[in-house]
């Protein structure tokens, strides 16, 4: 019970930190496009966490075997789908419908889970999961007009990829070392994102003098690459392994409420009505997850025999 607590409590501060660094990264991408950031990102990354270990854990490279890296590239893989489908997605949609369409893989997760995991997800879960997402359209859509596009498929297409991720995350995290995985799948997506930035980008921007200089970009670089990247999936990976799928995409979920709040804070963004309730949904949905569903019934039973004496 208590290392399921830390491992709550440790995903929702990597939560904490990929919402906060939203301004931090927009102000960049003004710089620099989003591939080649990515790039760059997750390669500094991959060197941060690379020099770590050689010079304080240089054993560990022993423990390298070819599943463990087939499993770090699985879910390199799945990970930079998530991030190409959503920035394409982005030149055909708005921003709150990506938001809201990503966030339905809190949804995705416990299916996913049953069916090929096949751990069967908790009523009171379920329901969570559910209050989320509806959280998530009000905090994303609002009273916008809803249309469909192209752009739309592509960003359900990321939300599957990061529902992936965290499935096979767990799958895999119970039975590796949680730095080399972390390792593997970073490079894995610092490679792809470098070689679809050559097809996609003007790829010189990767190594721009002019451009990386800028305060702008080398401060979102440093913050995103070392704790929204090297320590976040360092800590997913290592902390997943005590809890389940469907509690990390509801804890996950919290991200766009994170990120409207900074927002509020940091760059003067006012919150709307349905912004509110949308936040006020996701934390109800965690929460009810979070109960047991014994307390639920408890409560459930005590309110009915009211009603019938």
């Amino acid at each position: 019970m208590k290392k399921r607590l830390v491992a709550d409590a440790s995903l929702l501060a990597v939560t904490f930190v990929w919402g906060t660094t939203f301004v931090v990264v927009q102000n960049a991408l003004a710089f620099l496009e989003p591939l080649s950031f990515n790039a760059v990102r997750f390669s500094l990354a991959g060197l941060f966490l690379l020099a770590w270990l050689v010079i304080f854990h240089r054993s560990l490279f022993r423990h390298y075997t070819l599943p463990l890296i087939r499993a770090g590239i699985w879910m390199g893989l799945w990970l930079f789908s998530g991030y190409a489908l959503q920035t394409i997605g982005l030149l055909y949609t708005t921003s709150s419908k990506a938001g809201f369409i990503t966030g339905l893989s809190v949804v995705l997760v416990p299916l996913f889970s049953f069916l090929f995991l096949k751990q069967k997800p908790s009523v009171n879960a379920i329901i969570g999961a559910v209050t989320a997402a509806a959280g998530l359209y009000f905090l994303t859509i609002g009273d916008s007009k809803w249309t469909f596009n192209r752009g739309d498929v592509l960003v359900f297409f990321c939300a599957i990829s990061f529902a992936m991720h965290i499935i096979v995350t767990g799958k895999y995290s119970a039975h590796y070392s949680s730095v080399l995985l972390t390792m593997t799948q970073i490079f894995t997506v610092a490679a792809m994102c470098t070689i679809f930035a050559f097809l996609f980008e003007d790829e010189t921007q990767i190594w721009n003098a002019a451009i990386l200089q800028k305060r702008e970009v080398w401060t979102a670089l440093l913050i995103t690459s070392l704790l929204a990247t090297t320590a976040a999936f360092f800590i997913q990976t290592n902390f997943q392994k005590y809890t389940t799928a469907t509690r990390v995409a509801l804890i996950f979920a919290m991200e766009p409420v994170f990120a409207a709040i900074t927002a509020y804070i940091w760059a003067g963004e006012r919150l709307t009505a349905s912004a509110l309730i949308g936040c006020i949904g996701i934390l109800f949905g965690m929460i009810f997850a979070e109960l047991p569903a014994a307390f639920i019934f408890k409560k459930w039973w005590r309110a009915k025999r009211r009603v019938m004496h």
